[in-house]
């Protein structure tokens, strides 16, 4: 029996450009609490941008973010998973030196940029919509680093990936989330799935699972059920048991065989 669904949200929940859950997804969500299923969005997003998206029903479900760096529930952290300052100061200092980089440090609630380009500040505020700090000197920030990222506007390319791949794939996770973002963090949603089903005593062959992206692979292969998006790359789709072209659906079958 299925008792908790992650699904990510960039390219799984949300297609097309889509900005917005859909409407029957947040329906769904309180008859599956109901059922005693728990629907979790598990994203490389940072948690008021969730929250913010999820409004009507955010108190009924779950949220791993930051790439599994952070598990909450009711606005509690349920598991936080920080990177060690020293090599997140380090990676900084080298998306920074690179042509065409951005980078993008996240905290609990906010994150913290300091731009080469005004434009990438509007990208992160009002297309994002992440709170964001300017920020001159990373190494003065007081709260623990969850999530480090490099932005490069017109897409990671394969050599700025295979670079950063070598010199930091033993130390941290690096996946590609979506087309312009290249992700570094000490956890991946494969330990923020584990750490939700250690906190509510689920074991992982009742979980189910959705994904498009590198950085969902841990997720798909851990979880007991799990679809990849049709569009998804090979390798993704391998990582899954199944494909699915919308999650919607799937949700609708879940709920059905609960009632």
């Amino acid at each position: 029996m299925i008792r908790l669904i992650a699904s990510d949200i960039d390219g799984t929940l949300l297609l097309n450009g889509s900005r917005e859950i859909p409407a029957e997804v947040l329906e769904m969500i309180p008859r599956l609490a109901e059922k005693g299923i728990l629907f979790c969005a598990a994203s490389g997003r940072q948690y008021p941008n969730l929250k913010a998206l999820f409004a009507p029903v955010w108190d009924k479900m779950l949220f791993i973010c930051e790439n599994g760096a952070l598990v909450m529930q009711n606005d509690q952290p349920l598991a936080v998973l920080p990177m060690p300052r020293p090599d997140s100061l380090q990676l900084i200092g080298e998306i920074q030196a690179r042509e065409g980089c951005e980078v993008q440090v996240s905290g609990r609630d906010c994150v913290y940029i300091s731009p080469r380009n005004p434009r990438f500040v509007d990208h992160i505020r009002n297309f994002v919509k992440n709170k964001a700090i300017l920020c001159e000197d990373f190494a003065a920030v007081e709260e623990p680093f969850l999530k480090v990222s490099a932005n490069m506007a017109n897409g990671v390319d394969d050599d700025t990936l295979q670079w950063f791949a070598a010199r930091w794939s033993s130390r941290l996770n690096v996946a590609l989330a979506g087309r312009c973002w290249l992700d570094f963090t000490v956890a991946d949603k494969s330990q923020g799935l584990a750490a939700l089903c250690q906190a509510l005593d689920i074991p992982t062959a009742d979980t189910a699972a959705f994904g498009d992206s590198f950085n969902d692979v841990g997720m798909l292969r851990m979880a007991g059920h799990s679809w990849a998006m049709q569009q998804a790359a090979p390798a993704v789709q391998a990582a899954a048991r199944r494909t699915c072209n919308r999650v919607e659906p799937i949700l609708r079958s879940i709920l059905e065989e609960a009632e």
